[in-house]
């Protein structure tokens, strides 16, 4: 039986604030098998791990991530909206991560956040990033915005990538092959047994977000996903293996 890979999404972010060290480092703990990642720009044009264009969520700062300079962006509280015992978390920069994910035995979703703004170059920074640390074999590129899921292609036609979507469309499978995807990420509520078998038969992984309720990753395993993404890796594996145990 397939063993569905389970992506810590924004790190273990039910547990510690997401995008930061903190949640990146429970995730490793949690026997996750992977850890899915955000990537905006900087005014300086710096690649920085954060969800949301603007930083009021996350932050106890206001404004546009690429009205920052990395300088800037980095003296911003990331932890204390979460958890004051959180204070000290700061914005990561993808070059910070990337150093420290390197030697872990995990894989990586990188997921470009260019759907609401157009960021230049993204795409061919976090490329020669992922380059320099040797980690494109063990890396999927993931993009709502099909422009940049052409352009990674366009970059290296050989690197793993995914069009994320939470709209159904004929022959979903096919598009997202043309559109220069390897994989499809899509929103639980449109996966099916026929999607799957549809992107399997054309040698497309399908992996699902975001799984957080056990039911939804009994059905993920069940079917035989390749991934889910899920803000609670640490329960995530604990249901995987008693599943696994059941269908031995």
């Amino acid at each position: 039986m397939k063993k569905t890979l389970i992506y810590a999404h924004r790190g273990a972010s039910k547990l510690a604030p997401e995008n930061t060290m903190a949640a990146y480092q429970l995730a490793s703990e949690s026997g996750a098998d992977g850890i899915e990642i955000d990537v905006q720009l900087t005014k300086d044009r710096v690649p920085v791990l954060i969800h949301d264009e603007n930083v009021r969520r996350t932050t106890n700062g206001t404004g546009f991530v690429q009205e920052y300079t990395l300088n800037h962006i980095k003296k911003l509280d990331a932890g204390s909206w979460f958890s004051t015992k959180y204070s000290d978390c700061s914005i990561v920069t993808l070059e910070e991560f990337l150093c420290w994910f390197q030697p872990k035995d995990m894989v990586l979703n990188v997921e470009l956040k260019t759907n609401v703004i157009e960021y230049r170059d993204i795409e061919q920074l976090v490329y020669d990033a992922l380059v320099r640390h040797h980690l494109l074999s063990r890396t999927v590129i993931s993009s709502f915005n099909l422009n940049s899921v052409k352009k990674i292609h366009d970059i290296d036609a050989g690197v793993q990538t995914a069009f994320l979507t939470s709209t159904k469309r004929q022959n979903l499978a096919k598009f997202a092959r043309e559109n220069g995807a390897s994989s499809l990420h899509i929103k639980h509520r449109l996966l099916d047994k026929k999607l799957l078998h549809q992107c399997h038969r054309n040698n497309m992984p399908v992996r699902v977000y975001t799984i957080n309720r056990p039911s939804y990753m009994q059905k993920c395993y069940k079917l035989g996903c390749d991934g889910i993404f899920t803000d609670v890796p640490h329960e995530a594996v604990e249901y995987r293996t008693r599943f696994q145990e059941e269908n031995q």
